[in-house]
């Protein structure tokens, strides 16, 4: 079977960052539906269409083509004070953006009684080198599809 829209397909994906950096191992396979569903990169995607099991393929990633460029404007310095105690870099919370609409911030940097937050993306402006290998496609079930995601090994857990 060849992936195409509405196929469940499993990946051994190896993504590294432009200075080597594993981002993801590639140990454990991943499986994700195929077809728009935003379950994965639009340009990986688009270079697994139409593949079977057994593709390899090897892919650099501009930050345009992945996670975007970083935009400083998703950079807020928040003061202390309006945060529950024990706030941590690393933490994530949800706020509103520069346009109003609902953004996950993560805590980068807590610097006396200020605290900074970033919404970009943790990738974001970083070129990627992704190697991927089809290990598995399949037709998605209509609960998959509905869902929007791959269930089972490998998939989301419900």
């Amino acid at each position: 079977m060849n992936i195409s829209k509405d196929t469940a397909v499993t990946l051994r994906l190896k993504v590294t960052d432009a200075l080597g950096q594993v981002i993801e191992s590639g140990k454990e396979p991943v499986a994700y539906l195929h077809g728009g569903y935003g379950n994965l990169i639009e340009k990986l995607e688009e270079a697994l269409e139409g593949q079977s099991v057994g593709f390899k393929l090897s892919l650099t990633l501009a930050p345009t083509d992945a996670f975007g460029q970083r935009d400083e404007s998703l950079i807020q310095t928040i003061p202390k004070s309006e945060f529950p105690p024990g706030v941590k870099v690393g933490g994530q919370l949800e706020g509103r953006g520069p346009d109003g609409s609902n953004m996950v911030f993560t805590v980068v940097k807590i610097k006396g009684q200020q605290v900074i937050l970033d919404a970009n993306h943790p990738l974001a402006g970083k070129t990627l080198l992704i190697s991927a290998q089809v290990l598995e496609v399949r037709a998605a079930s209509a609960e998959e599809i509905g869902h929007g995601h791959v269930h089972g090994a490998h998939g989301h857990q419900h």
